[in-house]
């Protein structure tokens, strides 16, 4: 009597691996410098950008991370005046949202600079991200935004920084937000009034890709034939094995 199995079929399809949905990982930078005291149409751009965050926040997706860094804030002269007031992450809209209300516009315009911690705390060089600059002058602290631009491209996994000139009248101002963004692969975009400054963050928003979906734990689906001699013993167990995988029961 044979006791072994004559013929073991085993087929094993793998899934492939669902994956794990991830949102955009993003920080505004945001303009707190003594310029931003300008009127436009007989309100402050400082007043125009609180009431505009507000508006992007209230629709802001909460898959998605938003942090927040502000410069000029805190002291007149200094070109260290640059504070992230809020680390990327899950979105707590009224805790953010009283960090921009609470800035008062003082100093000067260390925009590169700011750019670049944005970038340090969204570990840019370990994970894709995206930065958004809103600035209504020119860099005042002596900072190559072009230069900076290369660096931070160089150095990223897909790092892209976006600009929002706001209320901007000087070139050399609109020509450094256009280096910072094309060096980057972002998009560099202007306002003059509310609707305008809106629109340009939505779409920056928007354009802002999502990092790359983190695989989860595969699952497997197992289909086994097995045929037997005539009168032939079960096997006590039978042990299946993927390849890369220990073997297990």
């Amino acid at each position: 009597m044979l006791r072994s199995l004559a013929t073991i079929l085993i087929a094993v399809f793998l899934v492939l691996p669902v994956c794990a949905e991830e949102g955009q990982r993003v920080i505004l930078v945001l303009d707190a410098s003594g310029s931003m005291w300008g009127q436009i149409n007989g309100k402050s751009k400082m007043e125009i950008a609180k009431e505009v965050v507000a508006k992007v926040v209230g629709t802001w997706k909460p898959s998605d991370e938003l942090g927040l860094v502000a410069y000029g804030h805190r002291e007149k002269g200094s070109c260290d005046d640059i504070q992230v007031l809020s680390e990327p992450g899950a979105l707590d809209a009224s805790a953010y949202l009283k960090s921009v209300n609470g800035l008062n516009p003082k100093g000067k315009t260390p925009m590169t600079k700011a750019v670049r911690m944005a970038a340090e705390s969204l570990k840019y060089t370990k994970r894709k991200a995206t930065v958004i600059l809103v600035s209504d002058g020119i860099e005042t602290c002596g900072l190559d935004p072009c230069a900076v631009a290369d660096e931070i491209e160089r150095l990223g996994v897909e790092l892209t920084v976006h600009t929002v000139g706001f209320g901007l009248d000087d070139k050399g101002a609109v020509a450094q937000l256009q280096c910072l963004a094309e060096r980057t692969g972002g998009i560099a975009v202007t306002a003059n009034n509310a609707d305008e400054l809106e629109d340009a963050l939505k779409k920056t928003v928007a354009t802002a890709p999502s990092p790359p979906p983190e695989p989860a734990a595969p699952e497997f689906n197992l289909i086994g034939s097995v045929k037997m001699a005539e009168n032939a013993e079960l096997p006590g167990a039978l042990s299946l094995r993927r390849m890369g995988s220990p073997s297990g029961r």
